[in-house]
């Protein structure tokens, strides 16, 4: 049976993090330091021990053997310490320190290290003419003396080591309370509220970021605003069309004559096409303020001559002579379901708006080495005022006395798309033809 494996949490925390992070260095340099302390207290004790027996050794050297003798003071504090041993020429102890140790005679002078009763004894060995003199310490001892000093020089340090660490965990904390500060401003927020985020005394580090997040509010805060904006114009719009409808319904079910009932059904389906019309431009409009789309070359020429054959049937309806002036081959980085439409739309306009009988022309010119490209429509109808200019790209906006019926979108769907490209609009007076002149031109990309 295979034993399931506790899942761990791994804290994504900021304050958990600095927290973990410099406690574990603290400690980490605590324990580094001992370890440091304890080498170099060893080292001086092993200089100091050794620079010791090796005086002792020297100030027992002499010329005349020693007479055999043993220290019967067993509360020597020396005795655990230091093992004295005195041997003659011929290999006999002639004395020895009072100690438990018994140690081999060793031939090695100088220092040396020796393994008896289960430890290590440091020994130096001198040699004279007549005795030989070993003094040995248990290097147990010098570890523990080791040990006491370096234990003293980080004693201090694990008394301040929980000062530190509250020191550091009010630094931090008192640090990250601004971003603690944030979270709760935006945690308690209603869904609607897109107001900006206060990044006053916010560390160089976090206020980059809720800098951008305010550039978002706003901008989520403008598209909210102009979604609601198209929303109300549109439910505006939409009441006439409907309420048109429904008396035109009501009209055809009060017609008591054939002649009558046809002109009532020829009034709701003209009705009908306003209404669909002003849905589908909807439809456009929304489409075109959506995300961005993927962007390919597209060439205007040929979207030029489509929108042109399109819209050839409902020209030649009207007795109006509409045609492809100048049809230069020019190409720009965009969407081609949207570039069509703003075409159609442009030339929608210019036939609707110009009488019977009148002259609608489509020109693509390309810019000079290819460097972006012009699509100008102009049109022999009765133009646009210059003081109308700007209002005819709001939403609904029809100008006064126009005789055409529109729902007043065309030219700010033609807008939307041009923006979306990076396309400049401009509306003038046509010098060839007398009406207006459409001009949308695409820089480079």
């Amino acid at each position: 049976m295979m034993m399931a494996v506790p899942k761990v949490n791994v804290t994504h925390s900021l304050r958990g993090r600095l927290l973990w992070f410099l406690l574990a260095a603290i400690t980490t340099a605590a324990v580094a330091q001992a370890m440091i302390a304890y080498s170099s207290a060893l080292s001086d004790a092993d200089q100091i021990f050794d620079y010791h027996m090796q005086q002792m050794a020297m100030s027992l050297r002499s010329n005349t053997p020693m007479a055999a003798s043993h220290n019967t003071d067993p509360n020597d504090p020396g005795n655990d310490e230091m093992v004295v041993q005195v041997w003659t020429p011929d290999g006999i102890q002639v004395f020895r320190s009072l100690s438990r140790a018994e140690l081999p005679q060793r031939a090695v002078l100088g220092f040396s290290n020796v393994r008896a009763n289960g430890t290590t004894y440091r020994v130096f060995s001198a040699q004279s003419a007549n005795q030989t003199i070993q003094i040995a310490q248990d290097l147990a001892v010098r570890k523990r003396m080791a040990g006491t000093l370096a234990l003293r020089t980080v004693g201090p340090i694990a008394l301040m080591a929980p000062v530190l660490m509250v020191v550091v965990w009010w630094v931090v904390s008192g640090s990250l309370a601004p971003v603690a500060r944030v979270q709760r401003q935006l945690a308690l927020r209603k869904a609607d509220d897109l107001s900006e985020v206060s990044d006053a005394d916010l560390p160089d580090e976090v206020r980059p970021l809720v800098q951008e997040l305010n550039l978002l509010f706003s901008r989520v805060q403008t598209a909210f605003e102009a979604q609601q904006n198209f929303v109300a114009d549109a439910a505006h719009e939409l009441r006439t069309p409907l309420a048109a409808l429904k008396l035109q319904i009501l009209s055809l079910a009060r017609a008591d004559c054939s002649e009558a009932r046809e002109v009532a059904i020829g009034r709701l389906s003209a009705g009908v096409e306003r209404a669909s019309r002003l849905v589908e431009q909807l439809l456009v409009l929304a489409r075109t303020e959506a995300a961005d789309a993927k962007l390919e070359p597209v060439s205007l020429t040929e979207l030029a001559k489509r929108s042109v054959g399109d819209m050839a049937g409902a020209a030649q309806a009207r007795g109006i002579d509409l045609g492809l002036a100048r049809a230069e081959e020019a190409s720009v980085q965009g969407q081609g379901d949207a570039l069509l439409i703003l075409l159609r739309n442009l030339v929608d306009n210019a036939v609707k708006y110009t009488p019977a009988g009148g002259m609608v022309d489509v020109s693509v010119l390309a810019a000079a080495e290819g460097q972006g490209a012009r699509l100008v429509v102009e049109d022999s109808g009765p133009g646009i005022a210059p003081e109308e200019r700007e209002r005819v790209f709001n939403r609904f906006y029809r100008v006064p006395g126009s005789e055409a019926q529109g729902s007043g979108l065309g030219l700010a769907i033609i807008r939307a798309i041009a923006e979306r490209h990076g396309a400049t609009l401009t509306l003038d007076a046509s010098e060839r033809l007398g009406g207006l002149q459409v001009t949308v031109e695409f820089a480079s990309r």
